[in-house]
């Protein structure tokens, strides 16, 4: 009776231990070029998304992979597009060499400000880039806009005569062909890359994100730093991606709490955003790094390169490129 008794808890044990394998998270992998625990805004929002899911108790977990430490800044894009990857935070026009449509997320002067972005994000514009990122194997689970600015080791960039014979790195296509339209060279590279460019003598000048200019110490190799101010010229779609193979195997409860988390960390980006431009010009003035901002002029003059080349360009070459660009000039 008892050796009877004993199997059948030996039984019960077996199953509750069998169970208990079963109902382990599964971890999902989040990889991003930015540093991690430094203060970086874009980190810090796949830390509350992680922290958000974890919580919804739905058997997800995610392991945060920053600055590149689980694939090269882009690389991502293909990695999560073959399911490779799970989730990241990635800005989005490094994927204009496959999707040339993405550069209109980073077009000269189409967004201008942080409450303009905030716009976008419900209009048809984003409406028709969001199917093109679904349309190719992923899924936007947090939008997140960052300012941008101009810096050099020579001068500071003002209008567009300032940038004139220098080596200068930009995010994008859009960019890079109004900046060689105002006669500057052109080196590509990731954001991540940028310092080393600098520090090596390959890079003059360069144009990246607030937040970058930051988390990557730029203060340590520029001369002056033109900061976004009332007209910035430089605005960057950085959203975070769920790959799409990933999401669809995920049950109907896991999709929507990876959904909620998201809408939590685009909150918190979103209360970040804006601050991330003066936090830049703090700690570039503290450092010693000289100051300045676009007028009007030199913002239209840019402006008027752009028109004559990226846009240009884009409306001419890129499938639906001028419906793109007269839908996000169209947000109020």
């Amino acid at each position: 009776m008892m050796t009877t008794r004993l199997s059948a808890l030996a039984s019960v044990l077996a199953a509750s231990i069998a169970f208990t394998g079963l109902a382990q998270a599964e971890t999902l992998k989040a990889s991003h070029q930015f540093p991690g625990g430094k203060g970086d805004a874009r980190d810090e929002m796949v830390q509350v998304f992680a922290k958000e899911l974890a919580a919804a108790n739905v058997g997800l977990d995610v392991q945060v992979y920053p600055n590149q430490s689980l694939f090269k800044a882009k690389d991502q894009w293909g990695a999560l597009t073959k399911g490779q990857l799970d989730i990241t935070s990635f800005p989005l026009d490094y994927a204009s060499g496959r999707v040339p449509q993405f550069s209109a997320t980073l077009m000269p002067g189409l967004v201008r400000n942080h409450d303009r972005a905030k716009r976008l994000n419900d209009s048809p514009f984003m409406d028709e880039i969001k199917k093109l990122v679904t349309d190719s194997g992923a899924i936007v689970i947090a939008d997140a806009w960052l300012g941008g600015a101009f810096a050099s080791k020579k001068n500071c960039i003002t209008s567009p005569d300032t940038i004139k014979g220098q080596v200068t790195r930009a995010a994008g296509p859009a960019f890079e062909q109004m900046l060689v339209g105002a006669g500057a060279s052109i080196s590509s590279m990731a954001s991540s890359e940028i310092y080393t460019g600098m520090q090596t003598g390959v890079l003059d000048a360069t144009n990246t994100s607030s937040g970058s200019f930051v988390s990557y110490r730029l203060y340590e190799q520029v001369k002056c730093l033109t900061e976004p101010g009332e007209n910035a010229l430089w605005f960057m779609y950085e959203p975070m991606l769920i790959s799409k193979e990933t999401y669809d195997r995920l049950t109907p409860e896991q999709q929507a709490a990876v959904m909620a988390a998201g809408q939590k960390a685009e909150e918190y980006f979103d209360s970040k955003a804006a601050g991330l431009d003066n936090e830049m010009v703090e700690i570039f003035k503290k450092a010693g790094v000289e100051i300045t901002s676009m007028s009007k002029d030199d913002y239209d003059a840019w402006l008027k390169i752009a028109k004559e080349t990226a846009y240009k360009e884009f409306a001419e070459k890129v499938d639906g490129g001028q419906k793109l660009i007269d839908d996000a000039l169209a947000v109020e």
